[in-house]
């Protein structure tokens, strides 16, 4: 089934099993927020923002993920085989894992066209080895990688990058940027990823912050609690599934735009569990005119 095709029936969240977790979100604050990638010169803290946890449920979404859709969730799980060997191999990944990440995005979104621009893997073990490595920690705080503003400017400047002529006339038709997130080590047990479900989180919820590179400064969406949100998971995540999460989409026409997404303490995991090992690819997604 196409992830965005129509269903009337919206996934009951209280018929299915759930842990509680703590969520931090970003307490409202009047300045602008402020995030560094990199650590700041002296004196500059990583970020000007303060966080507070909120217990919440974390549904299991196993069972009703057929009827999960990207363009009113905001994200979609499938099965899908994968032929990496090696996903720490940067060649394997660009020339095995990028095509076949752009033929499941047109088959799940009926795109006409997908550009992958960016991935990261994660593994906090790694991380800290400290070895120039690119490889990040989960992130442990509620956000979307992408504002109604960035979608548009992040597009612009990865497609002129691939000297792509037609730009303008691109970005006037529908386009989304979807993440493509999979776990590439053992079952993931430590640092699961929750997804929001875009439909409970209202405008007001999402705050626009500068997020500071050394050569340039991006926009992301931290966001601010409210009780309306229903959080949702894909427990014991195996190496052959894959989770989308819609970050921007172009349209305004009521459809999921922003599905915010955070990291968490699973109290169900075993204290000795693995790091979590995983790759998300961001992606360009234009549908037909």
């Amino acid at each position: 089934m196409s992830l965005n095709s129509q269903v009337l029936d919206r996934p009951i969240s209280e018929d299915l099993p759930y842990v509680e977790a703590n969520l931090t979100y970003l307490i409202p604050m009047t300045e602008r927020l402020v995030n560094y990638t990199y650590e700041p010169p002296s004196g500059i803290p990583r970020t000007n923002g303060t966080y507070q946890s909120h217990k919440l449920p974390i549904y299991n979404a196993r069972s009703i993920s057929d009827n999960i859709l990207l363009d009113r969730e905001g994200f979609g799980f499938t099965g899908h085989t994968t032929s990496v060997r090696n996903f720490y191999d940067e060649d394997e990944i660009r020339q095995v894992y990028y095509p076949e990440a752009e033929q499941l995005l047109k088959q799940v979104t009926g795109a006409t066209e997908v550009v992958i621009f960016d991935h990261t893997l994660r593994n906090a073990e790694l991380m800290k080895q400290d070895i120039n490595n690119g490889i990040k920690e989960p992130v442990k705080r509620v956000h979307n990688d992408f504002t109604a503003k960035s979608g548009y400017t992040r597009a612009r400047r990865e497609l002129a990058a691939r000297g792509i002529d037609n730009i303008d006339s691109l970005l006037q038709q529908r386009f989304a940027i979807i993440n493509v997130w999979r776990g590439i080590g053992d079952t993931i047990q430590e640092s699961p990823l929750a997804v929001c479900d875009a439909q409970s989180i209202a405008p007001t919820d999402l705050v626009a912050s500068d997020l500071v590179y050394r050569d340039r400064v991006g926009e992301t969406y931290a966001i601010t609690y409210n009780q309306q949100h229903k959080w949702y998971y894909f427990p014991q995540m195996q190496r052959n599934e894959a989770l989308f999460i819609k970050c921007f989409d172009s349209a305004e026409d009521g459809r999921a735009r922003f599905a915010a997404h955070t990291a968490f303490e699973d109290p169900t995991s075993p204290p000795n569990a693995s790091p979590r090992e995983s790759i998300e690819l961001r992606t360009f997604v234009f549908y037909p005119a």
